[in-house]
């Protein structure tokens, strides 16, 4: 009777233990992220901590990293056998995603490489590097045969963001590659209507004049 006693007393205290141990490694882990601090990262890596993990606002590991240019971890994430390179947050976007708006053309190749997914339904990696500060992962993704005028969620395309928030470079790349500029999105405005937004009027006069 004692003897059973005792048992369940030491299997309490390795399962308490043990939950305190993952907790440890949890924070750590994370907080590691925000430093930057790949020697921690690649520690727990090493024994065994799920590269897959998200933090306590459902923000994946690696998203986190691209998203906080931390990139020596997301190499170091990107190498783990197990990882998932296609985890979204809970808005739905990926590390690609992240890799695009940033114009972080290294990433990205990384990403592509490791199988990260090109695009789905809703925001796509097309629609934040069309947002991106220039055209390389734009070229990047359109090269690789993904949908040019996929539609969002508020149904805006490729050329829509380029047009207001990207580069000029990148609405000419997606006026070379074939892009529709007389789609509109669910407000009912096109690829002009967005450049004119921003306050680019030869930008907008550009997108007209191509939309003839």
């Amino acid at each position: 009777m004692m003897r059973n006693y005792f048992r369940k007393l030491v299997y309490l205290a390795l399962v308490i233990g043990f939950s305190c141990a993952n907790a440890g490694a949890y924070e750590d882990f994370f907080r590691a992220i925000d430093l930057s601090d790949t020697r921690t990262v690649s520690q727990l890596l090493a024994r065994g901590f799920d590269p897959n993990s998200r933090d306590e606002k459902g923000q994946p590991a690696l998203v986190l990293a691209v998203k906080g240019d931390a990139t020596g971890i997301a190499e170091l994430l990107l190498a783990h056998p197990q990882l998932d390179p296609g985890l979204r947050n809970p808005v739905g976007e990926s590390a690609l995603m992240m890799a695009a708006l940033k114009g972080n053309l290294k990433l990205a190749k990384a990403l592509v490489a490791r199988g990260s997914p090109l695009q789905h339904e809703g925001w796509t990696p097309l629609h934040y590097a069309a947002s991106a500060p220039d055209e390389q992962v734009l070229r990047l993704l359109l090269d690789r045969g993904v949908a040019i005028d996929a539609r969002a969620t508020n149904g805006s395309t490729a050329l829509m963001m380029a047009a207001n928030y990207g580069s000029e470079a990148s609405v000419k790349l997606l006026l070379e590659r074939g892009a529709d500029t007389k789609a509109r999105n669910g407000s009912g405005r096109s690829a002009a209507d967005f450049a004119r937004l921003a306050g680019r009027d030869a930008l907008a006069a550009q997108l007209d004049a191509a939309g003839r």
